[in-house]
């Protein structure tokens, strides 16, 4: 293995080239965890890698709680299969405590403000209730907790990594909270090793080849836990050495054989770029500014071959969907062919027409 063939492995293993699933909630248990900053991007970051998927085939799975989307991990949104959401919370937690600390005393949000609130969140959504931020926040004032400027988005983070809600279904274009134990049954707790042991386990069968600053960056674990995580994973990876980095993959993989149409849209904040520290495998420094914004927003991209060979846009007219390309050189007479079929793709999960400009 040399370094041009990390990004294809990557395609593979990450089930873009190819994949063995036909559920939602199979891929996003697969990768333990994916990135939802971006809810719709997010949904097709799903439904490209199932076949013929629909949008509203993903939506019906997040509605009825066998995909999940809460804070974990680094922190941010993520997607979490039910099965797997208590533990990885559970996981995540002292970390994202300890991480969100400060902003807690700034805005004056002690255990007691936390716990008083906690206690009204539950109340407001247990029997079903499944309540937008903002309405949850008029219960919280009308019982004398301000939950003005950043204050409602740590309280709702707390009662997140406290284990108490996660999304609820969506009510037009509006998200909603709703109580994770009326979303999900309840599972068995496991220690924080096997905690840490399985999301290890996940993420170097899904992303690889992947480095362990790659797992810190991506798990948002301490050091010593991913190490930890790595040892005890040991004999189910293998470690090659390229350039000076040493990668991880899982014992059993072959490097996958060029495909034909190896052309992909994939959307902001994929798992693809998102869930490594070093992402030179598939993105030129040169071009890093032009896929990733300063501020750390991911764009969607054009991948070519494993390589990143622009960025993409959509918008609507009428009943059409417009998708305009933004390239890093020209495709070729091929290339642009396919380019044309992936983007109706798109437009076939939307179900809508494609213009492409």
């Amino acid at each position: 293995m040399n370094k041009s063939d990390i990004a294809k492995i990557r395609l593979f293993n990450q089930q873009i080239t190819a994949t063995k699933f036909t559920k939602p909630e199979e891929i996003v248990a697969w990768f333990g965890a994916m990135q939802a900053q971006d809810y719709p991007s997010a949904k097709w970051a799903i439904g490209l890698r199932i076949p013929d998927a629909a949008e509203e085939k993903i939506e019906k799975a997040i509605e009825d709680g066998k995909i999940l989307r809460t804070h974990l991990m680094r922190p941010t949104w993520h997607f979490a299969a039910g099965q797997d959401i208590r533990w990885l919370i559970a996981l995540s937690a002292p970390q994202l405590r300890s991480t969100s600390a400060a902003p807690f005393r700034q805005f004056g949000l002690d255990a007691e403000i936390c716990k008083r609130s906690n206690d009204l969140i539950i109340k407001a959504l247990e029997g079903g209730n499944h309540l937008t931020r903002s309405e949850i926040m008029t219960e919280l004032k009308d019982a004398g907790i301000d939950s003005d400027n950043y204050r409602a988005s740590y309280l709702m983070f707390n009662a997140e990594i406290d284990g108490l809600v996660c999304n609820g279904v969506k009510r037009g274009k509006l998200q909603t909270y709703a109580l994770l134990d009326e979303r999900v049954p309840k599972t068995a707790a496991i220690s924080r090793d096997e905690a840490i042991a399985e999301l290890t386990r996940r993420y170097f069968t899904s992303h690889a080849p992947a480095t362990l600053k790659d797992f810190i960056w991506w798990s948002g674990l301490p050091t010593g836990d991913a190490r930890k995580g790595l040892e005890m994973n040991k004999s189910n990876l293998v470690s090659e050495e390229i350039e000076g980095q040493t990668y991880y993959l899982p014992d059993s993989f072959s490097i996958p054989t060029d495909e034909p149409d190896s052309l992909h849209l994939l959307p902001a904040f994929d798992e693809f770029m998102v869930a490594y520290k070093d992402r030179s495998a598939s993105l030129e420094p040169t071009r890093a500014k032009e896929g990733i914004t300063g501020n750390g927003i991911f764009k969607p991209i054009i991948v070519v071959d494993g390589k990143i060979r622009g960025v993409w846009k959509r918008s609507y007219k009428k009943d059409s969907l417009v998708i305009e390309k933004i390239l890093f050189g020209e495709l070729n007479d091929s290339e642009t062919q396919i380019f044309r079929s992936k983007a109706q793709k798109y437009g076939d999960y939307e179900g809508k027409n494609v213009q492409i400009v």
